[in-house]
């Protein structure tokens, strides 16, 4: 298990919710593949597809913050090669989340290619008592 790399995709998980808490636009592209196809579901919304509809979406999103704060938690990261999964919670408010964030590695950089949140009951107190595997 290559503890460094799941250590890693956490960090680009992290700038994700990062960007996304501070309404930070310039950030939010910046963690996005330019070169993979890119998709997203936001909870109510449909299938976004593609990168410019993607961060038209975010943009918008980012440019009307909601009126509860933002938390993300419970993060669990599994790598495969260069394909990334992490498995997080979304605290809006009263409002639980469970998120699916898929990275790829670009230039040696872990960019974002999905994102797809919808509602849950609140986070296992532990969800992730042993590290996933990193598939080589």
């Amino acid at each position: 298990m290559d503890t460094a790399e799941r250590a890693a995709v956490l960090f680009a998980n992290d700038a994700f919710y990062v960007a996304f808490q501070t309404g930070d636009a310039e950030a939010m592209e910046d963690l996005w593949s330019t070169d993979a196809l890119v998709t997203c579901v936001h909870p109510g919304w449909q299938h976004l597809k593609g990168r410019d509809v993607v961060m038209e979406a975010w943009h918008s999103i980012l440019g009307n913050p909601p009126d509860a704060p933002l938390r993300m938690e419970g993060a669990s990261a599994s790598v495969y090669g260069d394909t990334a999964v992490v498995i997080c919670y979304e605290i809006l408010g009263n409002i639980n989340l469970v998120a699916t964030n898929i990275f790829v590695r670009e230039n040696n950089t872990w960019k974002i290619v999905h994102h797809q949140a919808g509602q849950s009951p609140p986070a296992p107190a532990d969800d992730d008592p042993e590290p996933p595997e990193t598939m080589q």
